[in-house]
């Protein structure tokens, strides 16, 4: 039985929650997020020690889906730059498709008091290779309010990410956590692909105390780390831009690309 088999049993045998009340329960929007990078094989062992009244999203019978984020930057990279560099007022930009549902969303993403992660999302109908009046005015709303200035911004496709995504109710602290497999970055135009074909992203959106996933996570041996699907693809696909801070998880967990060039 492969990671993923044993990962798919374990997800099995948990009690289902319906979208609408994952939403109403957690739908946290205004959050912290906390990121871990883990071998597939020691997903078993995190699902595993979890309270026992975890439940498992689920949606036709489904409890994975395939999710795609076309992200949009300037032509300077304002937004990769202002991550790389850790600016307080930074921000994310990107179209979010849910592949199973054919639902696409508008996402913008910025930074709220003490670090946590705001995001606004609007749904989207566009053809994803410009933003159009109505998107690009919601994108510029969203910064203003953040107090950044957006209008000397010229968006355009930078990166597209591609995954199977798990999401998980914590009932016991109204928490969430997703589980991302089979990441995949490539560049708009289609010149280079790097795949993490044997890692999880385990994301634990709580508050700031965190949630019992996270301590779960600690007790066996896992740290939050500075992971970015944005940032961290960016930075391996192209490898001119400054990375110094996501080198870590490049170096230790992202070893090489899809065509089988260094990443």
């Amino acid at each position: 039985m492969t990671a993923l088999d044993s990962l798919g049993t374990a997800v099995g045998a948990l009690r289902p929650v319906g979208l609408d009340e994952l939403v109403a329960r957690a739908e946290l929007l205004t959050r912290l997020d906390r990121k871990y990078v883990l071998p597939l094989a020691d997903l078993p062992f995190l699902l595993g020690g979890l309270d026992t009244d975890v439940r498992v999203l689920e949606i036709d019978g489904e409890r994975a889906f395939g999710y795609r984020s076309l992200y949009y930057d300037t032509p300077r990279l304002d937004a990769y730059l202002g991550a790389a560099r850790g600016r307080r007022r930074r921000f994310k930009v990107r179209v979010r498709s849910y592949l199973d549902s054919g639902l696409d969303f508008l996402e913008v993403k910025t930074r709220g008091p003490r670090g946590t992660t705001v995001k606004r999302r609007i749904p989207y109908d566009g053809d994803g290779r410009l933003l159009g009046t109505g998107a690009r005015a919601f994108v510029d709303g969203v910064l203003a309010s953040a107090r950044i200035d957006s209008r000397g911004f010229r968006f355009g496709p930078a990166l597209t990410t591609t995954y199977r995504r798990t999401t998980l109710l914590l009932p016991a602290d109204g928490s969430r956590l997703t589980v991302d497999t089979g990441l995949v970055w490539a560049l708009p135009d289609g010149s280079r692909a790097l795949g993490v074909p044997d890692r999880a992203v385990v994301e634990t959106k709580a508050g700031r105390a965190g949630s019992g996933a996270d301590r779960l996570l600690w007790s066996l041996g896992h740290r939050p780390c500075t992971v970015s699907k944005y940032g961290t693809g960016l930075a391996a696909l192209r490898p001119e831009l400054p990375a110094h801070r996501w080198l870590p998880v490049l170096r230790r967990h992202v070893p090489t690309a899809l065509d089988g060039s260094p990443a």
